[in-house]
């Protein structure tokens, strides 16, 4: 794998793509206050796609390109529970493909409409089937036109770890000046956990991986693993720590995270904080909590009801 985070610099200067990256981190004062440990929140929400999978999208992308898989006429295809493939929109039209996204049809009416916003024709699966049937679907269509289609495969492709190994832990160090003691993400496709964890977990961080507690949960986005297609890329030793978080929980922190410190999540970044907070009690560290969208592509959903 050649690409760095210098050698994607490079790639993308002078388009909405530099963008992707070098997100905020903000503390926490108002959830985090009476606490042991230092709350503070990596805001993927600011990513020009709005979420941290643009990271991977991008790098997913690139990658393709430099390894001879990815040229003019080619299709780019995915499946997707609506951020990765929102992500591979907006890099496919700025990199000039074609961009087919399979994702289930329980995904919110906001994420559909943004990603045919940047050009990306939808193929909605089963909603009962989740993110898994969309995964089959996907494969079947790659199997069926290898010629037309490059399948990137968010769920195998190493280039989507490699992002964050390359960019999201390495900024969380610089942000924190080396004082995080605890990164806290929720696990989808693991990308950002196994890169991240790779990053710094040499440097001493401890990771902490977060699930839903139950196969039928509302937290899109993420997998119950013990129940869904394993994801290759994923490895339970990237994580220190293993947690889950129940839906009504998270979305109810995702309200508080706007009411009390303006941080407008999705509901994955209200089920990490639920994560990040359990861990800010026990510890007297600086506890980073990634927030991987925002609220404004919920806002047709039960969250803000």
């Amino acid at each position: 794998m050649t690409l760095t985070r210098e050698v994607v610099r490079g790639r993308v200067r002078g388009t909405i793509l530099a963008a992707i990256g070098d997100t905020p981190l903000v503390r926490l004062s108002r959830i985090g206050a009476d606490l042991p440990g230092e709350l503070w929140a990596k805001l993927e929400y600011a990513n020009p796609g709005g979420s941290v999978k643009d990271r991977a999208g991008l790098w997913m992308v690139l990658d393709a390109e430099e390894r001879g898989l990815l040229r003019p006429g080619r299709t780019i295809l995915d499946a997707t529970s609506g951020n990765t493939g929102i992500a591979l929109a907006l890099v496919g039209a700025v990199r000039g493909y074609a961009v087919e996204l399979v994702m289930p049809d329980r995904v919110s009416l906001e994420r559909k409409r943004i990603a045919r916003a940047f050009g990306a024709t939808l193929t909605l699966t089963s909603a009962l089937e989740g993110t898994d049937g969309a995964i089959v679907e996907a494969r079947r269509r790659a199997v069926a036109d290898p010629d037309r289609y490059l399948y990137v495969d968010q769920y195998s492709n190493p280039a989507n770890p490699l992002a964050h190994r390359e960019t999201t832990g390495p900024e969380i160090w610089e942000q924190t000046g080396g004082r995080v003691t605890h990164v806290v993400a929720g696990v989808g496709t693991s990308g950002t956990v196994g890169g991240v964890s790779a990053a710094l977990r040499p440097r001493g961080v401890r990771i902490v991986a977060v699930q839903p507690d139950d196969p039928l949960h509302g937290i899109e986005g993420w997998k119950h693993m013990a129940t869904a297609l394993r994801p290759a890329i994923w490895d339970e030793r990237f994580a220190d720590l293993h947690q889950v978080a129940n839906t009504d929980a998270a979305f109810a922190m995702a309200k508080r995270l706007a009411r009390e410190e303006g941080v407008f999540s999705g509901p994955s970044g209200g089920a990490a904080a639920v994560a990040a907070v359990r861990i800010a009690r026990e510890h007297a560290g600086v506890i980073v909590v990634l927030i991987a969208d925002g609220g404004e592509r919920y806002l047709s959903t039960p969250l803000w009801e």
